[in-house]
């Protein structure tokens, strides 16, 4: 017999192995086995077919079983197929991303070890009234030993068990709970296991508890307008797979995920909650469990590897969790019978896995998933991608609005302020404008919370010479290095390269070096000065490297301990605060001015999120109750975004959006492929940049655009080119990815191009 398996390599296609007859019963589909590829590696595969078809070529042998279960469901594998056709990457490289590394054995060694316990039994012979109780006299010359049984029949309820003759029914107890329970040492323990009374013995546990949660199983009552969103949802999803459910912000969409979760759940199907932040998961996770109680699993990259193996292993076992909250990796998590997926802040470029591959867009990978299980998918936003809400306007995708916040509170006023014209007269104190500087002093007077949004972290964004200009450099990226205060460090973003601040100019050594711009770091050392009595707190990639920072801060705020909170985007991302009243957009101009056609998109998404972290309680209007006060300090007031933004028109941003995408031709109107080339040689990769685009030209004409630069031209030391390919909505993706990759192949079977990298990036 034979076996097709699929290793974690960037590699094309399945391999054939021989399965030796002493493991002939022992492999089935969808299990891992030890493989030998190459010389002398070894790699945990798995298999994906079982078959009598000998391949032309000498087969190596499966060295042996890893797994008594299955690893990878059926439809799972489906998925992971889609993915590679789609995305233009290998089955290999969806598997390397899909499968916690733990379960990725290599060159024989295991990842990842079971966490195991020490716990203390009794003796089999002893389980019985009359051996016990002569057990316990026996040892009245060792009363410490006589306490640490008695100790233990009283934890574990050994009576209880005796009086129904079943020792299945005793407690576990750990060596450690029982020594800590006697106040006895080792030794005793010990010398009570050398006379066989007691037994030592290890215990498997999950890393990450799931008994025991504590689970009210009580809804909260939906409000008129969300009872009738709901209602409206069911009706969507009767004619059509998915819905958009377009809610203002705080209008308590999560509430209705809630409710139709819990119908899902008494149907016996399993649903997916996708947030686009681990940052989200914490807030979100505490409001479920309360509901769901241990039915509920995490899974996100702040997880340690053993924690995601544990999950992963539950989601395959014949008892997984019934409802998943994770990021974009939780997509390609197994499921036995899915029956809703949940895609919240569904705009979020969050989604869009960018390296390494698949380049996989998660959204877009739950559609797909969805559908194969035959479940229904819920896009939840109060800021739609233009993707969405055109499938939705043309009735491919259901559309329910929710205008109304929850309990009628009012929206937030959004005041513009020109920080152009303020720089002009010296008016502003640093990067704050004088109307916010008095909005955040009267919150802070009324004990209310800030947020202050930039969208860069560290100290300044660029170091110069005031005498000679001299910028420092990252020797290996196209871009300046960052200066962090706290470290007293330069530090690119793009490679992690890091040197300490000079004290002099290397150019001209002049001793005039300062930042320039603000980032999150700066802002914060700049309000400790103007506002020393209040407490502050800063989450940006910086601060929030481990799981329990990030937990940390937001908790913090929560509770009050916090007056404000200084962030980058991970502040705008669907956080529910009740005590912010004022909110601070420090320079919008920044999201307007990227190089990319969906700039303003994402401008007036982000702005209007983290607009809408405001006044979520300040209570209904005509109450005498003052709403969320928005700043939006920005460097042309009167730029048509920004008068979106102000107005809460999304429906003029959409139709200027799309009148633009039509008529240069980019996505939703169109398909978009980028094919990108790195190398190490700026000359030779000009050359196969030229090459292959002239050679894309001669099959897609006028359709390819390039080759040229991307705003970075240059990271980690590999100089990096762009070719862009427009393809009709009716166009045969799957042709064109064919030909795509027969280009690729001749172009990088060419000697000087052996060492290049090629690599697409599709949608």
């Amino acid at each position: 017999m034979f076996a097709d398996c699929v290793v974690p390599l960037p590699l094309e296609g399945v391999f054939t192995y021989k399965v030796p007859a002493h493991l002939d019963r022992l492999v089935q589909v969808g299990c891992r086995v030890n493989v030998p590829f190459g010389q002398k590696k070894q790699y945990a595969a798995l298999v994906t077919r079982l078959h009598e078809e000998k391949p032309e070529y000498e087969t190596k042998d499966i060295l042996a079983v890893l797994d008594e279960e299955r690893m990878l469901l059926p439809g799972q594998y489906r998925l992971w197929q889609w993915v590679a056709e789609y995305y233009m990457c290998t089955v290999g490289e969806v598997y390397k991303a899909a499968i916690p590394s733990g379960l990725k054995e290599k060159d024989g060694k295991v990842c990842y070890r079971p966490r195991t316990v020490d716990c203390v039994r009794l003796a089999e012979k002893y389980f019985d009234a009359a051996g016990l109780n002569s057990a316990l006299a026996s040892m009245r010359a060792t009363p410490k030993q006589q306490l640490l049984l008695m100790r233990y029949i009283e934890l574990a309820g050994v009576n209880a068990a005796l009086t129904v003759n079943n020792p299945c029914v005793l407690k576990e107890i750990t060596r450690e709970e029982l020594l800590k329970a006697t106040g006895c040492s080792p030794s005793v323990l010990k010398a009570a296991c050398e006379r066989g009374l007691l037994e030592e013995y290890e215990k498997t546990v999950d890393r990450i508890p799931t008994s025991g949660i504590p689970a009210e199983l009580v809804l909260q009552p939906l409000s008129d307008a969300q009872q009738t969103a709901m209602n409206s949802i069911r009706a969507a999803w009767e004619e059509k797979d998915v819905c958009l459910l377009h809610g203002v912000t705080s209008s308590g969409k999560t509430e209705i995920y809630i409710h139709l979760i819990n119908e899902v759940l008494a149907q016996g199907r399993q649903v997916l909650y996708m947030l686009p932040e681990i940052v989200l998961t914490s807030q979100l996770t505490d409001r479920l469990r309360k509901v769901f109680g241990d039915r509920l699993g995490v899974y996100h990259s702040r997880y340690t590897d053993a924690e995601r193996v544990e999950v992963y292993r539950k989601q395959v076992s014949g008892n997984p969790y019934d409802i998943i909250v994770g990021v974009r990796s939780s997509v390609l998590l197994p499921f036995h019978n899915l029956g809703m997926v949940i895609i919240d802040e569904e705009h979020e470029t969050s989604f869009k896995q960018t390296e390494p591959a698949p380049r996989y867009h998660a959204r877009n990978v739950a559609l797909v998933m969805a559908r194969m299980a035959g479940a229904k998918t819920l896009l939840g936003t109060a800021t739609p991608s233009l993707e969405s809400y055109g499938n939705a306007v043309t009735g491919k995708y259901g559309y329910v609005p929710l205008t109304t916040r929850y309990g009628n509170v009012c929206l937030p006023e959004v005041e513009v302020v020109d920080i152009a014209e303020l720089k002009r007269k010296k008016l502003m104190n640093g990067p704050f404008s004088p109307l916010l500087l008095k909005e955040i002093r009267q919150a802070l007077e009324r004990r209310e919370q800030v947020i202050l949004f930039q969208n860069r972290r560290g100290f300044a964004p660029v170091v110069e010479c005031h005498v000679c200009g001299w910028t420092p450099q990252c020797p290996h990226c196209d871009v300046s290095l960052t200066f962090h205060k706290r470290t007293n460090q330069l530090t690119c973003h793009y490679c992690g390269f890091s040197a300490p601040l000079p004290q002099r100019c290397p150019q001209c050594d002049a001793d005039r070096l300062s930042g320039k711009g603000y980032g999150t770091e700066r802002i914060e050392d700049v309000l400790e000065n103007l506002f020393p009595e209040a407490r502050m707190a800063r989450m940006d990639l910086d601060t929030t490297r481990s799981r329990s920072a990030y937990e940390s801060i937001i908790k913090g705020f929560q509770r009050g301990d916090t007056d404000i909170l200084i962030g980058t985007q991970m502040v705008t991302k669907g956080l529910d605060f009740r005590k912010v009243s004022v909110v601070g957009i420090l320079n919008a101009s920044t999201m307007l001015n990227q190089p990319d056609f969906r700039s303003y998109e994402r401008a007036y998404q982000m702005m209007t999120q983290v607009a809408g972290r405001a006044g979520r309680s300040a209570g209904p209007a005509g109450q005498g109750v003052r709403p969320g006060r928005v700043i939006l300090q920005v460097h042309d007031a009167k730029q048509p975004t920004v008068m979106q933004v102000v107005r809460g028109d999304y429906e003029a941003m959409f139709r200027t959006q799309m009148e633009e995408r039509r008529l240069f031709s980019y996505p939703p109107v169109c398909r978009l492929i980028y094919v990108y080339m790195k190398h190490r040689d700026e000359t030779v990769l000009e050359h196969l940049a030229e090459e292959m685009a002239a050679l894309l030209r001669q099959v897609f004409g006028h359709r390819v655009l390039g080759p040229d630069m991307p705003p970075i031209a240059r990271v980690q030391a590999m100089y990096i080119r762009k070719v862009c390919l427009k393809l009709e909505l009716a166009a045969n993706m799957a042709e064109a990815r064919r030909r795509l990759q027969e280009i690729q192949k001749y172009m990088t079977a060419k000697t000087e191009y052996k060492s290049a990298v090629m690599y697409y990036d599709v949608d």
